[in-house]
């Protein structure tokens, strides 16, 4: 069984307080970078990105990791790869600790994780 992971990118950057607001672009692509080199116990991870965020990182495969550009929110676009990655039979995780995004994907059969989870083990591999 394939193991994804949903990644809220605007959520896990926003949960440092690493002066991301400055240039949302290049915390973005730092985050791509750690979730490239980084073990999160998971086949696929998909990075979904928002706003000017998208400018950091473009669109599309980078080795294990999936880059998702939301069309309209981003909380959308992270239920949407829920749902279709819980329909291909993934054993599928959201990281986000946005609470009412949580309940929603929970609801379609993926586990929620808060960003401390994903900086956690980003940062065991350094």
């Amino acid at each position: 069984m394939t193991s994804t992971i949903v990644v809220d990118g605007a959520n896990v950057v926003g949960s440092r307080p690493d002066g991301w607001w400055k240039d949302r672009a290049a915390a973005a692509r730092r985050l791509h970078e750690a979730l490239l080199v980084g073990d999160t116990s998971h086949d696929v991870v998909v990075l979904v990105l928002e706003g000017a965020a998208k400018g950091g990182v473009r669109a599309g495969r980078d080795a294990h990791v999936r880059t998702v550009h939301a069309a309209r929110d981003g909380d959308s676009a992270i239920l949407a790869e829920a749902k279709a990655a819980t329909a291909r039979g993934d054993r599928v995780a959201v990281v986000t600790a946005d609470r009412m995004l949580q309940a929603q994907v929970q609801g379609v059969g993926a586990v929620a994780l808060g960003p401390s989870w994903l900086w956690d083990r980003l940062a065991s591999d350094a």
